[in-house]
């Protein structure tokens, strides 16, 4: 079976040398197994026509039913062309127009013949036309359809580089006609007969032919969803079964004791958890009273209270003899958590250090030996902790703030600081994940979520305003910084604006500092030194400076109660997920807290979504989904490099429903059947081991 989806696709008829080596190298096609999965990206809709009436620059395609006049040559040499008019059953009148092989098209062209015009309509004073329309004659094309050249026809993705070989979805159509009529003695089953018969799912042969040649709507929705039904299946597969392993084979500590956990709660800490971080706590501590590793992740929107956990959690570890140590992406992140956890850990009669890139040698020194014989509790700090040198007595947690900043390997080599039992690991992050996306990219981990703000926050207002609002805006400021408030002025930094960008920051500054004579006014951006930047990002947090300009080195990291306004300069060119990042820097206090967005007029579909969703809403979820829908789940918290995004059709923005419900399905199974030894999983441990064997992240190999 594998030798057919193996052979390579020169064997396929009018693939030369050539043309295989570009399929290689722009496609990652080399074999007819890759072939068949390259799927369509869309279909062109030919069973719909349209008056000319009808047409709008907005529609993608269009075919239009009419009779052929006025044909004829107009200018000369290279300017040449040859238009015609297309007239409808309406009277209306479709422009075609031709800039190449215009002898071939006049000789065939027929003035008072009926001819349905296919192609992209544009629009010029009024009329539209269609330039190189595909042109059909209705008596052939009803034939050919008889014949089952269906209406439905695919588009595959295409570079330049294939188009240069005379490469289109038609020349892949003939090489995949050829394939889908030799395949059906090679194709097995991969999904068990009654989640087949449960789901209504096509059979797989009868899937893959569709979806490359299908004959209607519905049939080619059917293909789809047996498709996206068994990627999606094999990849919760493959990471459940992942989970599962880790649970019966990877030994952790045992955190049983936890009293220090019960006399901080009752007596040192100033506020009473919400509902949410007690539910996590719980969560955490049956975790390590199993015998195993834990692996949790924990999410949780800005400001929900993730900081107060992980100390709880670090507590359970002290209590039981274990150090733990908790790492962040930046020094700025590090510094707020050591000195946010200090006064706690002091209270508790526990030693806390910190460790970053800035850490003298002499105190590096001490703080080894304090590790090494057990004296220092916790270790708070950046990359540093990953050094050989930082060796622990008996590490027994890790803590990973903002985690999707580090490589799994940075993450592995953290855990191998314990040789004799793996340390138990949280990781926390403020950007709050789709569910479907946590499903996949974390589905070999445990999930707890903090879905509850902290009693007391005022929700933030936000607006969205214009550049010719500004002196409105500047008069909100004035009165914000009277009542003694402080105010964030971010700017726009993007890579290949830079110069640009830092040009408009400093020109802010200086119009800033020019409107607010009363104000001290700091400025930060990646430029400075870190001693520069730490020296201004302190006149902020001291209360000394009232205004702080910056770009996006404040999206984490930064925690001023006092801060109550967040302004955004070109809002519009920033993503929802940093947008929502730095609205969080705002509404740590009790004051009623501001975000408002500052946009030209002039802005795009997408920003415009953006924008109003930031208006509407302050839950990180609903802003996750809907970022996630706009940019899609391979650009978000660089997914794309973990491998396990490798999705051939399903889509996570579109397809959360049939994730949930495939996921439930693969549960079920490895709950009935762990090792897949049951007769009737037999094609699921086929696959698997086929997937195995080929060490492909996705489902893969056709055979």
């Amino acid at each position: 079976m594998a030798g057919f989806f193996s052979y390579p696709i020169e064997l396929l008829q009018g693939v030369g040398a050539a043309r295989a080596k570009a399929f290689q190298t722009e496609l990652g096609v080399f074999t007819y197994g890759d072939l068949l999965q390259c799927y369509p990206t869309r279909y062109l809709d030919r069973t719909q026509f349209y008056l000319v009436a009808e047409l709008d620059e907005d529609l993608p395609h269009v075919q239009v039913r009419g009779r052929l006049q006025r044909k004829q040559l107009a200018g000369e040499g290279r300017t040449q062309r040859l238009t015609a008019q297309l007239i409808d059953e309406a009277g209306g009148v479709l422009e075609l127009v031709w800039f190449k092989s215009l002898k071939y098209i006049t000789a065939v062209l027929r003035e008072g013949v009926e001819y349905v015009a296919f192609g992209k309509p544009t629009a010029f004073q009024g009329r539209f036309s269609i330039a190189h329309p595909e042109l059909e004659d209705p008596v052939q094309r009803a034939t050919s359809e008889k014949a089952g050249a269906g209406a439905l026809q695919p588009i595959y993705p295409l570079t330049a580089r294939l188009q240069n070989l005379h490469i289109d979805s038609k020349t892949i159509g003939r090489m995949l006609a050829e394939i889908v009529s030799q395949m059906a003695p090679h194709i097995v089953e991969t999904l068990p007969a009654d989640v087949v018969a449960n789901y209504g799912l096509l059979n797989r042969p009868a899937a893959l032919r569709l979806i490359h040649f299908p004959d209607s709507a519905e049939n080619l929705q059917a293909a789809r969803l047996r498709l996206k039904f068994e990627e999606l299946f094999f990849l919760q597969i493959k990471l459940l079964r992942q989970r599962t392993v880790r649970r019966v084979e990877l030994a952790g500590q045992i955190f049983q004791k936890v009293p220090s956990v019960a006399e901080f709660y009752h007596k040192h800490l100033p506020f009473d958890l919400t509902g949410a971080q007690k539910r996590v706590v719980k969560e955490i501590h049956r975790d390590m009273c199993t015998g195993r590793q834990m692996n949790r992740l924990l999410q949780g929107d800005v400001g929900s209270g993730k900081t107060i956990v992980a100390f709880l959690t670090m507590l359970m570890a002290a209590d039981n003899g274990a150090q733990a140590c908790l790492m962040a992406p930046t020094e700025i992140l590090a510094d707020q958590h050591f000195w946010g956890l200090k006064p706690y850990a002091d209270k508790m009669g526990r030693t806390i250090e910190k460790l970053t890139g800035s850490t003298r040698a002499k105190t590096r020194r001490s703080l080894h030996a304090g590790l090494q014989a057990g004296t220092v509790d916790f270790l708070v700090g950046t990359h540093a902790l990953l050094e050989d040198t930082v060796q622990f007595k008996n590490l027994g947690l890790t803590i990973m703030d903002e985690q999707h900043r580090f490589g799994v390997a940075q993450r592995s080599k953290l855990w191998q600081k314990n040789p004799a039992v793996l340390p138990h690991v949280l990781v926390m992050t403020a950007t709050p994940i789709p569910r479907t996306l946590a499903m996949t990219v974390y589905g070999d981990l445990d999930v707890s979520v903090i879905d509850e703000l902290p009693a007391g926050r005022k929700p933030i207002v936000t607006v969205h305003r214009f550049d010719n609002q500004r002196a409105r805006i500047y008069q909100f400021l004035h009165e914000e910084i009277a009542k003694g408030r402080q105010i964030y002025i971010v700017y726009p930094l993007i890579e290949e604006n830079e110069k640009l960008d830092y040009r408009s920051l400093e020109e802010g500054y200086a119009q800033v500092t020019a409107a607010f004579p009363e104000a001290r006014v700091a400025m930060v951006h990646g430029k400075l030194d870190a001693y520069d930047k730490d020296a201004e990002m302190q006149l902020f947090v001291q209360h000394k400076a009232q205004i702080l300009v910056a770009t996006t080195v404040i999206e984490v990291g930064v925690n001023v109660p006092n801060a109550s306004v967040m302004v955004i300069e070109n809002a519009d060119r920033f993503g929802l997920s940093q947008l929502h990042q730095l609205r969080g820097r705002v509404g740590r206090g009790a004051e009623q807290s501001y975000c408002i967005l500052l946009t030209d007029y002039k802005l795009s579909k997408d920003a415009r979504v953006r924008l109003e969703t930031m208006v509407r809403t302050t839950d990180g979820f609903e802003i996750a989904d809907v970022d996630m829908k706009l940019r899609g789940p391979g650009d978000l918290m660089g997914t794309q490099q973990s491998g396990v995004l490798d999705l051939r059709i399903a889509d996570l923005a579109r397809d959360g429903q049939l994730l949930a419900e495939v996921r439930a399905v693969a549960i079920e199974i490895l709950d009935r059947d762990p090792t897949l030894a049951l007769p009737e999983h037999e094609p699921v441990a086929r696959q698997v081991a086929a997937m195995q064997r080929s060490g492909q992240p996705n489902w893969s190999r056709i055979s």
